[in-house]
């Protein structure tokens, strides 16, 4: 005779093989205090309600607080038979709690009880990943002010583009991340949302009172369908979204650091805290955390899609296929801490290298535009300029110097306009400077953009700030 707790109308207990395969415990575990909370306030509620008695209500808590802190303390034993977290307590506080803890699951379904654990547990874990990613943004700008007088060659198509200030560099990965915090926000509104009292799908014939286990757990909302309360799972999408473009940005930042590096480039060095060594090779200093973000991108995607992919073809309301939803969940919340603590750490440590910068100037032309805009500033229609300072470019390759390193009189051959400032207006410092259009890379639109950007962050950190814990 079947012995689980929803087993009334089977007559033959469940195969083996496939109590395994229906469990959820060995993951939905990490839940435990997000559950016993949920379970703390439905039963305050129900009690509230006059749907059980206070003296219930007090053997519930009593029993709930006691299971708690045996789990913190790694006292408790979580049972696969008993399938996942809430009948592994429930089961536990019935046998602490007598008639008392049978009561507990009135007016509440699994459907409805996981659903809010998740909601609980993804808030917590937003407002946990807005200090690492708050931190590295601000990695990001002490390393911009640091260096605001370093210029490298931006790039496209990986080749020299036109030359920018370092810290403009950064300043579009911290726009990134500010973007991504952003995202958090949207992720962590998404999941304030309560869907216990939704039942199993259709709500409840009890006088129970929604917006009181809402404020009890501090939702902001209330699902105000019982059929999407229980079936939606939009917000671990838009979480799971979250991290994949937070952990592509990562990885692109990753790509350049992995490409600064190497000797072709020797704009940098990453400390040798965040590299490893080859077993054959003395010489090797590998850029291995850089590449191990790089790859995470590929996992964390996969959780992604794998959730839309569950999604995709479910009928309302709960199906078993959802229980897919939370190992992909965990293990991206896991990996995306890992790496923005990994990564603040490797771009706090990091060395430029200038002299390897000014190096990569020297048979460079990312001052080519500027030298066209000369001529159009003398009057030459754009394209014009733009066909002599290509010849320039062919001239000067053929010379194997640079533009500046090119004779006053070859560059008159070309064009007339061509005066001795021309030299002065395609140094790189010129051309950066030049630059002073609003996000462009001048000094002065750097240090607005900088100064931007702390504000912005100042009111992001406010944000967040009222969420964290108070230190005791």
């Amino acid at each position: 005779m079947a012995k689980t707790m929803w087993g009334g109308r089977f007559n033959r207990d469940t195969d083996k093989l496939m109590e395994k395969f229906n469990a959820s415990i060995a993951f939905d575990k990490r839940l435990f205090r997000q559950d016993i909370k949920g379970s703390m306030a439905h039963a305050k509620m129900l009690a509230e309600c006059k749907i059980i008695s206070k003296k219930d209500l007090a053997l519930i808590i009593k029993g709930l607080s006691a299971i708690l802190k045996d789990i913190e303390k790694g006292k408790f034993i979580f049972k696969t038979e008993l399938e996942d977290i809430h009948m592994n307590i429930e089961s536990e506080l019935i046998r602490r709690a007598g008639d008392a803890g049978k009561k507990l699951h009135t007016a509440r379904s699994r459907n409805d009880q996981i659903a809010a654990d998740v909601h609980l547990y993804l808030k917590e874990e937003c407002v946990s990943l807005s200090k690492p990613l708050i931190s590295l943004a601000q990695t990001l700008l002490d390393l911009s002010n640091k260096n605001k007088d370093i210029i490298i060659p931006a790039m496209t198509h990986l080749q020299h583009a036109q030359p920018v200030y370092f810290s403009h560099h950064l300043l579009a990965y911290f726009s990134m991340f500010e973007r991504d915090l952003q995202r958090l926000k949207h992720s962590f509104e998404a999941a304030d949302i309560s869907p216990l009292g939704a039942g199993a799908l259709a709500g409840t014939t009890f006088p129970i009172d929604r917006k009181m286990t809402a404020d009890l757990l501090g939702f902001k909302n209330i699902y105000s369908n019982s059929l999407d309360a229980v079936s939606d799972r939009d917000y671990i999408v838009d979480f799971l979204s979250f991290c994949s473009i937070l952990i592509m940005h990562l990885s692109r930042f990753c790509e350049e650091l992995i490409l600064w590096q190497s000797s072709e480039f020797s704009f940098i060095e990453i400390d040798d805290a965040y590299s490893t060594g080859s077993s054959m090779m003395p010489q090797k200093k590998n850029p291995d955390a850089a590449e191990l973000i790089r790859g995470k991108s590929g996992r964390i995607f996969g959780h992604l899609i794998a959730i839309l992919t569950v999604m995709k073809g479910l009928p309302l309301a709960y199906n078993k296929d959802m229980q897919e939803d939370k190992e992909g969940l965990f293990d991206a919340i896991d990996n995306i801490k890992m790496c923005l603590s990994v990564f603040d750490g490797m771009i706090k440590t990091l060395k430029i290298n200038e002299s390897g910068i000014k190096k990569s100037f020297e048979n460079d032309f990312s001052n080519a535009t500027d030298m066209a805009d000369y001529l159009v500033k003398k009057g030459l229609p754009f394209r014009f300029a733009h066909k002599i300072c290509g010849q320039a470019v062919l001239l000067a390759i053929k010379k194997r110097t640079n533009l500046i390193g090119l004779d006053l009189d070859d560059l008159r051959k070309l064009s007339p306009l061509f005066e001795k400032d021309i030299f002065e207006k395609i140094s790189i410092k010129t051309c950066v400077n030049g630059r002073d259009s609003y996000g462009a890379t001048s000094a002065k639109q750097v240090l607005f953009q900088i100064n931007k950007a702390m504000e912005n962050l100042k009111n992001i950190k406010n944000f967040w700030i009222k969420y964290y814990p108070k230190s005791k």
